[in-house]
Formats: C-alpha cells, sequence, structure tokens
C-alpha cells in the first residue's frame, strides 16, 4: 500500500515498548484492576487513563484483517478500535473474537493483544454511510462505512511483498484514500471515472505530530466495492489534448472553511510564509502579506487548510499582530529528533560543525554536520528593493556552531526512514561559533607526515605511495570544487540553461569516473551523456527537488549491472540535484522578472515600459532606413462612470476585455500597450501612409460598437482616439506621445459636442 496508509499502524506501534514498560511496573506496585470489557469503556478513557495501560478483555466483530501484518481492526455496535495483534493469528474478516490484553494511548485509545480467540463467524458489521465531513472528525474511526465517489485513480501497488490496489477517490467533501486487498489488475481499468459505492474501515493519515491531514479506508476485497455509474467513456479512448490547452479542462471547487488561529511569529519571509507556533504546535501559513512584521509578536492568522507533503499548512493566510512581544526561545533539539518530522516548523537550535558555506543571489547557505548527517542552515535575503544582503557571517570551515532556526522536511515519508530536513535562519545571527576548528586539520597532519617520512629514508617508498595517493585525493576535491563553483558562477550569469545543466552531468560523470549522467527536465529536454542501451545497466536515479511543488525533473547515472550500489553514487547525485534546482529555479525566477517588468499585469499586455523602448528602437530603425511608421493612442470614453456605478472589480473585467478585443483588431507585427488606468496605445511599425494608421485606428474605433458583457452587466461603451505619424507630427518619443494624444482629445472634444453623455 501507499506509504502513508502505514503511518496509522506506525503510529500506534511506536508506543509499544511505552507500554510494555508502563505494563511492568504496574503489575508489580499494585493489583491488577478488573478488565474493560467493551469498547465504549476503552474509548471513554482519557489520554492519561489510556497511558496507563488498563486490563481489557472485550468481544468484537472483525471488520478488516491485514495478512501478514499486525493491522487488526475490530468493532462492535457502532464503535470501532485498532488492535495490535500477533501477525501469526490467523482471522477473517467477520469472525467474532475475545481480545484479551491491554490499552494504550495513542490519537484515540488502541488494544494490544496478548490472545486472540474466535468465539463465531456472524459476518461483516453492516457498513454505516458516511460523509467526507464526518470521517475528518472521526466521527467513524475504526468502523466499518459506505462512501459515494468517484474514482480520480486507480493503481497497483506493494506492501511487504503483497499486491494491493490504491484508489484515490472523491467525494462530495474532499480526497479520500482507499486500499483495496486485491492484486485484480483487470478490475482497474473498469474503475477510472466510475461512480461507486465502497465499504470498508474508516481512519485517518497523520504526520509526525500526530495531527490528522488526510482520511482513508481499508477495504477487504474487491466485493466491497459496487460501481454505481460506469465513466460515459474509457479515459483512453479520448482525444489527445495538445498541452498547450489543458488548462481549458482545468476546474476547482474548493469547499474548505476559512479558520483562525493564535500563536507567537516565530518565521516571516515576506510575500511568502509566515510561521506560528503556540505550545507545542506550529502551522506554516503560506501568504502574500510583504509588510514589516516582527518576529516573535503574538498574533492571529486566518486562511484556508490545506495539506502539503504530509503536513498540515494554512493557505491564503491573512494576519493581524498585536503589539504583546512574546518570543519563542529555540528548543534545543538533536539529529533523531529533527529528522523524525516530530519537530517540523518548530522553532529548533542543534550544535553542529560546518563543512561549506555558499553565498547566493536570494540567500546564504551554511552545510552542516551533526551525529554524522549533514543539513543546510538557510537565511534568505530580505528582498526589498535598494537594500544590499549583509555580508555573510564569517564562520571558518570546521568551526563548532550552535544554529537556530526553523524545522523544514524536504517533501519525505517520515514514517519510513529518517528525512532529511533544512533549518530556515531569522537573522544571520542565528548562526553562533561555540568551537573554533581544532589545528588537528587534515592539512597540518599531512605536512607533520611529510616531515616524519622525511626522517625515516627506510620507509620512503611506502610514504611516497601514501603521499601521492593523498596528494592525487586532494587534487581531485580541488578540481570538483573549482567545478562547483563555477557551475554557481554560471548560475548567476547569463550561460543558457541547457549549458548548466550539461555542466553539471559533466561533473557528476567525473566524480564517478566516466559513469554516462543524463538529466530529465519536467516537461522539458533531456540533457547530458544518455547511454546507448540503458536498459542493459544498472541505473540510479535521484529527483531534482523544487522549493515548493512537484520535482523539477531527474538526474539518472547509469553503471556496470554487476557493480554494487556505492555511497558516492547518492552523493555525487545529491550535489548535482542541489546544483539542478538552483540553476532551474534561478532562470525561473528571471523569466517571471523580465515579464513582470514588460507586460502589464491586469490585461497581460505590454505596458507603458515596454512600448517606450519598443518606440525607441523604431525611431533608430525609421532614421536609418528613412521610412514612417504610425501611433495610435486610445481612451475610454466614460470609464470613471463604470468604476462609481459598478465598483472597481468590473471595471477591471472590463479593461481585461477591452484589451483582449482590440488585440484581436491589429496585426502581429503591431504592438497593443496599456499606458496606464484606462489609457492604451498601438504602435504600427509598418505604415506607408496615414491612411494605413486610419484603416487600423476605425477597426479599433468600430470593436466598441457591440456591448461588453461583463459579470452579468452589459456595458454600452466606447473610446476616443488620436493618430500619430512618425516624422511628420513628432520626430521624438514624447513629441510623437504628445502628438497622438492631443489627437485623441481633439476626437473626445468633437464627440462631445454631437454625443449626449451616457447615464450609466
Amino acid at each position: 500500500m501507499k506509504k502513508l496508509f502505514r503511518a496509522f499502524a506506525v503510529i500506534r506501534l511506536a508506543i509499544l515498548p511505552l507500554a510494555a514498560m508502563m505494563g511492568c511496573a504496574s503489575a508489580v506496585l499494585a493489583a491488577t484492576p478488573a478488565p474493560l470489557t467493551s469498547l465504549h469503556a476503552i474509548h471513554s478513557l482519557s489520554h492519561a487513563e489510556a497511558a496507563k495501560d488498563p486490563p481489557v478483555a472485550f468481544e468484537a466483530t472483525v471488520n478488516y484483517r491485514r495478512a501478514g501484518e499486525t493491522t487488526l481492526f475490530v468493532q462492535d455496535g457502532g464503535e470501532g478500535i485498532y488492535v495490535y495483534a500477533d501477525a501469526s493469528i490467523r482471522l477473517a474478516p467477520g469472525d467474532r473474537v475475545l481480545v484479551r490484553g491491554k490499552a494504550a494511548d495513542s490519537f484515540r485509545p488502541i488494544a494490544f493483544a496478548d490472545s486472540v480467540t474466535v468465539v463465531g463467524h456472524p459476518g461483516l458489521p453492516v457498513p454505516v454511510p458516511a460523509t467526507f465531513d464526518e470521517l475528518t472528525r472521526s466521527e467513524h474511526d475504526c468502523v466499518r462505512v459506505a462512501v459515494k465517489a468517484s474514482v480520480l485513480s486507480a493503481d497497483l501497488a506493494l506492501s511487504g511483498g503483497v499486491s494491493d490496489i490504491h484508489m484515490i477517490l472523491l467525494s462530495d467533501g474532499g480526497i479520500i484514500d482507499a486500499y483495496v486487498d486485491s492484486g485484480d489488475v483487470k478490475f482497474l481499468d473498469q474503475l477510472l471515472d466510475a461512480d461507486v459505492e465502497v465499504a470498508g474501515v474508516a481512519q485517518q493519515h497523520f504526520d509526525g505530530k500526530m495531527d490528522p491531514t488526510g482520511v482513508a479506508l481499508s477495504i477487504p476485497s474487491i466485493e466491497d466495492i459496487k460501481v454505481l455509474k460506469r465513466a460515459d467513456a474509457s479515459p483512453w479512448s479520448l482525444p489527445i489534448a495538445h498541452m498547450s490547452e489543458i488548462l481549458t479542462n482545468y476546474r476547482v471547487k474548493n469547499l474548505s472553511q476559512r479558520v483562525r488561529v493564535e500563536g507567537t511569529i516565530t518565521y516571516y519571509q515576506p510575500g511568502s510564509a509566515i510561521v506560528l507556533q503556540n505550545g507545542d504546535r506550529s502551522l506554516w501559513i503560506r501568504t502574500v502579506v510583504e509588510r514589516p512584521i516582527r518576529v516573535g509578536d503574538r498574533a492571529e492568522i486566518t486562511g484556508f487548510p490545506d495539506e502539503r507533503d504530509g503536513f498540515m499548512t494554512l493557505a491564503e493566510g491573512e494576519i493581524q499582530e498585536s503589539p504583546v512581544y512574546t518570543p519563542i526561545a529555540p528548543l534545543p533539539s538533536t539529529m533523531a529528533q529533527l529528522t523524525g518530522s516530530k519537530q517540523v516548523f518548530d522553532l529548533v537550535s542543534i550544535e553542529a560543525k560546518v563543512v561549506m558555506e555558499v553565498r547566493e543571489n536570494l540567500q546564504d547557505e551554511y552545510v552542516l554536520v551533526a551525529d554524522g548527517q549533514v543539513f543546510s542552515a538557510i537565511y534568505r535575503h530580505p528582498s526589498v528593493a535598494g537594500l544590499t544582503a549583509l555580508p555573510m557571517n564569517n564562520v571558518p570551515l570546521g568551526s563548532k556552531v550552535r544554529v537556530a532556526g526553523i524545522c523544514v522536511l524536504q517533501g519525505s515519508n517520515p514514517w519510513i526512514r529518517q528525512v532529511p530536513f533544512n533549518l530556515l535562519m531569522r537573522t544571520p545571527d542565528d548562526i553562533a561559533v561555540i568551537a573554533r576548528p581544532s589545528l588537528l586539520t587534515v592539512n597540518n597532519l599531512i605536512i607533520v607526515a611529510g616531515l616524519l617520512l622525511v626522517g625515516f629514508l627506510a620507509v620512503g617508498a611506502r610514504g611516497w605511495a601514501i603521499e601521492r595517493r593523498v596528494r592525487r585525493q586532494t587534487a581531485l576535491l580541488a578540481y570538483i570544487e573549482r567545478r562547483r563553483r563555477r557551475i554557481l558562477e554560471d548560475i548567476n550569469g547569463s550561460r543558457p540553461l541547457a549549458e548548466i545543466i550539461e555542466q553539471i552531468t559533466e561533473l557528476v560523470s567525473f566524480k564517478l569516473k566516466g559513469s554516462p549522467c543524463w538529466c530529465q527536465i519536467a516537461d522539458g529536454a533531456q540533457l547530458g551523456n544518455f547511454p546507448e542501451n540503458p536498459g542493459a545497466l544498472r541505473i540510479v536515479k535521484r529527483d531534482i527537488p523544487a522549493r515548493s511543488g512537484p520535482p523539477l525533473g531527474e538526474l539518472f547515472a547509469a553503471f556496470d549491472p554487476l557493480t554494487n550500489p556505492r555511497d558516492i553514487e547518492s552523493e555525487a547525485l545529491a550535489l548535482a540535484a542541489e546544483l539542478a534546482t538552483l540553476a532551474i529555479e534561478t532562470r525561473r525566477l528571471y523569466s517571471d522578472l523580465l515579464r513582470r517588468s514588460e507586460f502589464d499585469l491586469l490585461t497581460d499586455i505590454h505596458n507603458r515600459f515596454s512600448l517606450e523602448q519598443r518606440l525607441d528602437a523604431q525611431i533608430e530603425e525609421a532614421r536609418r532606413h528613412a521610412t514612417i511608421f504610425g501611433l495610435i493612442y486610445i481612451d475610454l470614453d466614460h470609464f470613471k462612470q463604470i468604476n462609481d456605478i459598478y465598483g472597481h472589480r468590473i471595471g477591471d473585467l472590463y479593461l481585461q476585455q477591452v484589451a483582449l478585443r482590440m488585440k484581436n483588431q491589429i496585426r502581429s507585427v503591431d504592438t497593443l500597450a496599456r499606458l496606464g488606468g484606462d489609457e492604451f496605445a498601438v504602435l504600427l511599425p509598418v505604415a506607408r501612409n496615414r491612411d494605413d494608421c486610419e484603416e487600423v485606428a476605425l477597426r479599433l474605433e468600430r470593436c466598441f460598437d457591440e456591448p461588453f458583457f461583463v459579470a452579468g452587466n452589459i456595458l454600452q461603451c466606447k473610446a476616443s482616439v488620436g493618430i500619430a505619424l512618425y516624422p511628420e507630427n513628432g520626430a521624438t518619443k514624447d513629441s510623437l506621445l504628445n502628438a497622438a494624444d492631443a489627437a485623441m482629445y481633439q476626437a473626445k472634444r468633437n464627440k462631445r459636442q454631437v454625443e449626449p453623455t451616457p447615464a450609466g
């Protein structure tokens, strides 16, 4: 099954040693209390009472048993419970069992079985109809329920070497993961896009802090899936869609309700994120707020629940801070705690050793080692126009430091293994040196060894070989570091992205002694040294992670199939993945900023800055070849009345429709730009005479003859147009704009003399 499904069992298994120890202690100190004989009595326990491991002896019916695992759900009436039972106990859904053992604390009380005895077989309980909202509130936890939904995906998966089916269902309230104990692949194609009713045991996904992040169903067999309505057509019979047209089929209906939380601000990245902490709980909030906010202030935030990478977050966050300053001290932590996802988004501190420092355009990064594991501490520069980033703290390599920041995971599954993480520092002072590097460095030891070898000429041959090998390794590391720094310089320069990616794959090949390495950009090109027959080689793959969202692509390396995996393979690909992430995201950010500087954000046409650049270039071109060109100035009539009567939202939508309609009237060589407010201009680089310009101007005026339908409102609007011709009406940019503007206002005055002002 998918990895998050096992989170439920892993959480509960995590308390097994504690339950066993507490059980032994209670047996010694006091007499065993009377066992609890019903599920209702167990559910009535408080967390503190359940943590005392009271004995249980109850009857219930098996509603789900995963073969070969300890996972067991039982139900009695309308209540259910999770039972940890030895995997060797053979049970079938519908068996009536007597469970003896102890209760234990978890998200809700659970049971650890000393024995499970079959006392009958009444059959599976009748499933209870359940809604998505009821499942999210755990109203049917561990109970067999019936849910109606449509199937978004159905795929074969493996869990412990056993095949099963993982389905993603869309119910009226949201997404549900469903896991079916079956390997019948012939059944999968019949499920896609079908309306179904499924019967299974309700449960929840959890993160490392025991906070619910989603809902799931455990389904014993395919017979528990009832197809209510098959898809109108097979997904594989749909017409092939062009990738540029996929957005036309995109629809989202989000029924999530706004929530409000409070706590202390522990991290703030303007226009991106806020972290709020309250006691032992912390929350990542995505926001577009950019005003100054003080870390340490008490605040309230409102937003919409959103699950990202297995953790609950808030989206579209709005903040209301208070003047109450209650800073939170970083919690001292260990690598085991931070990699176990128990402290994700918490403000923590840890002692580590500095092995590398990198100053980038947008951030400073310190690569650190603690307990033999590598992580990064990152300080992101404030994105304030005209503000130069402070110098990077000079921390000598090899120093022992104490670093504080927000713990963020890198999109991994905390229930399978320890996960990589980074710390987001709030200020440059969040890293402090507590011990300088020792004088007993590798370089100093090499020098001492060299001096000793001179005194021991008897072992000169052996010493020479050792020194040569060490020097070769040092030179190799130095060469790799020089190439890495050159790649970082190229990322910050103007070298094409494809060349940078190829340099990265070459660096990996060099570290792996010539093994082929290549990169597949997501929805993009394949770059690097792709082998002729990859199927005959052992392939190692590494995702190129994004700071947010899906991976940016994949890196591959190929080896002889007879060789065994080595640590250097994952290390080399990990280095390449970090460099590739930096290169791709830096280029994307530059492209986005360039477009924002040239295009109007509301209408998606050229802005004044872009028009003036093109106008200057066109004047130079016309002077060089003694040609003419035209400029048309357009002003919307009575636009202020639209804003006053219908509001600025309708006014913005009207401007978007106006821009689209005018864009359809001009030629591909012409440039339409919004100068600001309700003023537009069209540059006509190809114009033989004034008649050519007047023909385009007439089309622009006539495109306003048909009414505009804006959000249920009918707007009958007009525009005034003025024409300027180079060099007849002006030989400079400003004179042409002024001449076209004056012609437009003359046309507007003439129109007012013959037309009444519209009533709205």
